[in-house]
């Protein structure tokens, strides 16, 4: 049987399965992409022997804490693994690669399989992927997509990525459009480590010499921060702004947030966050309309009174290339008229010669 090999980050890729051996709460926090979670402790009983530790020492925390991976262990060797052959290569990783993916790899090995424990366990990969984006996205050639609220921005970038460019959707990792209505439905955004993640995950098979289009973003998507790097790169890099007009992205509008007609009680509710800004009178006849599903009016009005009026100004402060900006014209933002732009956008840009 091969020995026990320090494990990096960047050897995970050649094993057959990464297995997380922390407690779900933790894998829900974060974890590595395509890990599965076999946690030797559940969140109970890491919080019980947390205590024990704390209040009567290591023995006791260890003799209490040993009972409960073992049979977590022995359930997992019945359920999760009964199907492995004996060639399966398993790398394992909880916290900080200490006792708890020690005592699976111990087990597996004892077994016969090949397993080997991640050194350093989360926090060498979490050091990887803070690592990845301070060094990556000073590097990205971006192309930054702008254009008013109900411009179609994350529609053309998915019309751009169909035609084999590459795209960095950060709404897409954030769980989140953007916007003061970005909310989806039944949908919670990730934990700020896991948008980091994401992020990285996304760029790791791109070709720096090629361009990313990205969408231009403000340094948050919802509860959300855009990482550092990555927005001082978006606002160096050139923009082309889509400029459509208000019925078009009324139009739009209406079709991508349809659902906010389901519920015009939470609908209301956000609208109301606005009565600062808005005025108690303005703020009303919304949440009326919200209440009577006029969506088409409500929209046209957030449009012109809300979105609108800090655009231009908020794009000039925030990029620097805002000045030499490309600018798409359109009047239609259906499928097709989505198509058009992204080909048009296409046009635009000049893409290096691959060798």
């Amino acid at each position: 049987m091969t020995h026990n090999v320090p494990v990096r980050v960047a050897d995970l890729s050649t094993f057959d399965t990464i297995i997380d051996a922390r407690s779900p709460a933790e894998f829900s926090l974060d974890h590595i992409p395509g890990a599965i979670n076999c946690p030797v402790l559940d969140d109970d009983e890491r919080r019980i022997v947390g205590t024990l530790y704390a209040q009567t020492g290591a023995f006791e925390a260890r003799r209490v804490g040993g009972a409960m991976v073992a049979a977590n262990l022995a359930r997992h060797l019945r359920e999760r693994f009964s199907e492995y052959p004996a060639s399966w290569r398993p790398a394992v990783y909880c916290w900080r690669g200490g006792m708890r993916s020690g005592s699976m790899v111990t087990w597996l090995r004892l077994v016969g399989w090949d397993a080997q424990q991640l050194s350093g366990g989360y926090k060498s990969f979490r050091h990887h992927v803070l690592q990845q984006i301070a060094t990556q996205c000073p590097r990205l050639k971006l192309q930054v997509i702008c254009g008013a609220t109900g411009s179609a921005k994350t529609r053309i970038l998915q019309a751009l990525a169909a035609r084999g460019e590459q795209v960095l959707d950060l709404e897409q990792c954030a769980s989140h459009k953007g916007s003061l209505l970005g909310s989806l439905p039944g949908v919670e955004q990730p934990s700020q480590k896991r948008f980091e993640t994401l992020i990285v995950s996304a760029l790791e098979p791109m070709n720096l010499e090629r361009t990313v289009y990205i969408e231009g973003e403000s340094a948050r998507i919802g509860r959300l921060s855009v990482p550092v790097p990555l927005v001082q790169r978006m606002r160096e890099a050139p923009c082309i702004e889509i400029v459509a007009t208000n019925k078009a992205r009324v139009a739009y509008l209406l079709r991508d947030y349809a659902y906010l007609g389901d519920d015009p009680g939470a609908l209301s509710n956000t609208l109301g966050m606005l009565r600062q800004m808005q005025g108690a009178e303005t703020v009303q006849r919304w949440q009326q309309w919200a209440s009577q599903g006029n969506l088409p009016q409500l929209f046209e009005e957030l449009i012109v009174r809300h979105y609108d009026p800090h655009y231009q100004n908020s794009q000039a402060r925030h990029f620097q290339t805002w000045a030499q900006r490309k600018s798409i014209r359109t009047d239609d933002l259906s499928d097709a008229g989505v198509a058009r732009a992204a080909e048009e956008i296409l046009g635009l840009c000049v893409r290096p010669k691959l060798i």
